[in-house]
């Protein structure tokens, strides 16, 4: 099971996701991405301190956001990835074109 909250810290909308990311809740972790930059919203954080697995389809949600919203000129941030989270997106390179920031209140004072 798959639980997204969305708030607004100042001007950055806030995406914590508790639970697992896989194949069936990857569309519905995709939808809740999109609906948040469709609303206007161009910095992003999105805390995955309680995602206790992410597979590729969840990864390539990630990266849809991102280049959504890159190209809205706004940014997707990372806070606080789970240990595991951490090592899945260390091997799909993805650390290196996400900032990836080690708690909410850095990630947010970022933008």
């Amino acid at each position: 099971m798959l639980n997204i909250n969305v708030s607004k810290i100042d001007q950055v909308a806030l995406i914590e996701v508790q639970g697992r990311i896989d194949s069936t809740t990857a569309l519905e972790f995709g939808q809740a991405l999109a609906a948040t930059i469709d609303d206007g919203e161009r910095n992003i954080v999105l805390d995955l301190a309680n995602v206790d697995y992410m597979s590729s389809a969840g990864l390539r949600e990630i990266v849809s956001a991102l280049k959504k919203v890159k190209r809205a000129s706004g940014d997707l941030r990372i806070a606080q990835p789970s240990t595991r989270v951490s090592e899945v997106l260390e091997m799909a390179g993805l650390d290196t074109i996400l900032q990836i920031f080690p708690n909410q209140t850095d990630a947010v004072s970022s933008y």
